[in-house]
Formats: C-alpha cells, structure tokens, sequence
C-alpha cells in the first residue's frame, strides 16, 4: 500500500441508476417508487431541443411536489458544448428545492470540464445560500475522457460517482459497431474452430474503476441498450461488478431488479467472506498471516476482499 492511501468512496448504494426523460413527467412518481438506488432525471440526450425548457420546467417542479423517499436524486445537464447547460445549472440550482442531490454531467473530456460547473455551481450556490451541497457524476463517453480519466477524477471534491457511456464512447473512438454495452458480434477469438466472444468495453472499464479507487469516486457501469436481453445485460452487470463496478444505469424499469440482484452481494458470499475473516481471526492469534480456506491460501490480502463485501451488504441492508 502507498503511503498516500485511497480516499473512501461514498458510502451510499449505487446499484441501480434508472434514467427517465425530464419531458415525461408522468413517469416520475413510478420512478419515485422503483427499487432502483439513484434516480436520473434527463435534460439531454432523451430530450428533444425543442422539449429542453419544459423539461427543465417539469423535473424543478419535481424537487418540490414528489416524495422521492431515500432516492438520491439526480439531473443529468447537456453536455458543455451546448447551448443548454448553463441555463440546466442556473435553473436547478435556484430553483429546484434541496432534494436535488447531484447534477450528471455527460460527455466530459478534461478537468477544466468539471472547473467550469463547479464554478458555476459554487456561485449560485452561495448567492442563494443553498445549505446542501451538489454532488457531481460524470460520463467518460469520449476519446478525451477515457485520456483524461484519472485528472477527471480528481478534478473536484463534489466527484461523487463516474460513469461509463458506451453509445458515445464508441462513436468517439471510431470503433464498427452499433451496440451499447454488450459483447459484440465481430469482437470475438478463435479456439479450436469455436468463437468466443470478449468484452470490448472491458479496458475502459478498468481505466475507469482503478481512477475512481484512486481518488474516493464510485464507478458506475452504463446502459446496455437491448432491454429485451435479460441474459446480456446480467452478463455484462456480472462482469462490471467483478471489476469493480458498483453499479449498472436502467433505460427500462426492467433492468432495476437485475442491476438490484448482480450489485448486491449474495448470501452465500457474504457468509463466505465472514468465514474468511474469522479464519484469518484465528490464524493471527496464532501468530499466523496466512491460512488455509477451503483448499486455498488466505492471507492479509483476503481479508481486505473480504471487508469490501461484508462493508456492502450491510450498507445496503442498513440502507
């Protein structure tokens, strides 16, 4: 471990993130009531340009009227290289009431992004004497963003959660496919005449999970785009939570109880993880630092795999 220890992440679930346009609000009191952990009401891409002012309109009115429980609430803004986001910002932070927790902000290329709202932000803030704090969550959907990811991540103390943004992404860097998240068709490997297909998201997800470990940021996997594919969506929310991901957005409802069940640590592994902690328990006051588990060395190592699903399951059980 570096002298420099990593900062902790926010301790709040993060399993599901269920979008909805802001230009719906008929939705809103079912996404109120959904399982789903974040709440992101959309200024952006879901809206059309001539539907942006009521949208803004409709999700302001939202933060005062609708009971949005232990939701954490969040407005995903249009991207800095449009004319929308500074009325986005300006709107929200003085008119939306303090239930709104975190403005997203998408397409984000450098830190001088992030500077950019947060001085935004900041001025309003105290001009209107807003008591709570707005957290930010990006999106790497770029070339740039994915360069840039670790400065992004430590760009500003409000950096709560990052996300990854496939469709962008994928267009950012060229790559032949139409697909959101997922594996992909021409993506594949030969084995003895058989195909395997492999996860071409998997590199930037990592870039992602080990920016955000460094600097205090939950990583967040994005939208898979067949919402018709329970089996493909399980498969690439399992491999996300394997490399560290807390989480998984939903376009559809559907795909809350999915995200819900892959992010949350099963019973078996938790209690597999109380097991080894209380072996390495045992193995220490035997002046011990490792042990064997079940056919397998355990050793200080474990037990800090170990902390991290015990830690989560009780943050979401107490949740």
């Amino acid at each position: 471990m570096s002298f420099r220890l990593q900062p902790t992440p926010p301790a709040r679930p993060n399993r599901c993130q269920l979008f909805g346009p802001g230009s719906r609000p008929a939705i809103f009191e079912k996404m109120a009531a959904s399982a789903a952990d974040v709440i992101n009401l959309d200024l952006e891409d879901s809206v059309a340009p001539s539907d942006k002012d009521s949208a803004r309109e409709n999700i302001i009115k939202a933060t005062h009227e609708i009971d949005w429980g232990n939701k954490f609430l969040s407005v995903r803004i249009n991207g800095l290289d449009s004319p929308y986001w500074y009325r986005d910002v300006v709107d929200l932070l003085e008119q939306a009431s303090d239930r709104l927790d975190q403005i997203m902000i998408p397409k984000v290329g450098n830190a001088a992004d992030i500077y950019a709202v947060d001085a935004l932000v900041s001025a309003i803030e105290t001009a209107k004497g807003r008591s709570k704090p707005v957290a930010f969550e990006v999106i790497i959907e770029s070339a740039a963003g994915i360069a840039h990811v670790e400065e992004i991540a430590a760009a500003s103390p409000r950096l709560q959660a990052m996300s990854l943004g496939a469709a962008d992404f994928a267009a950012s860097m060229g790559m032949q496919t139409t697909g959101i998240g997922g594996t992909q068709a021409n993506y594949y490997m030969l084995h003895e005449g058989q195909q395997h297909w492999s996860d071409p998201w998997h590199w930037a997800q990592a870039a992602i999970v080990a920016a955000c470990r460094t600097h205090g940021v939950l990583p967040v996997d994005g939208p898979f785009g067949d919402f018709s594919d329970d089996d493909g969506f399980r498969a690439q929310a399992r491999r996300s939570a394997t490399l560290g991901m807390v989480g998984k957005w939903a376009i559809h409802p559907k795909q809350v109880a999915i995200s819900n069940e892959v992010f949350t640590p099963s019973e078996e592994a938790v209690s597999e993880a109380r097991e080894i902690l209380a072996a390495m328990e045992t193995a220490k006051a035997n002046g011990e630092g490792a042990t064997v588990y079940k056919g397998r060395l355990v050793d200080i190592a474990s037990i800090k795999q170990a902390e991290v699903i015990v830690k989560q399951s009780e943050m979401i059980a107490g949740h």
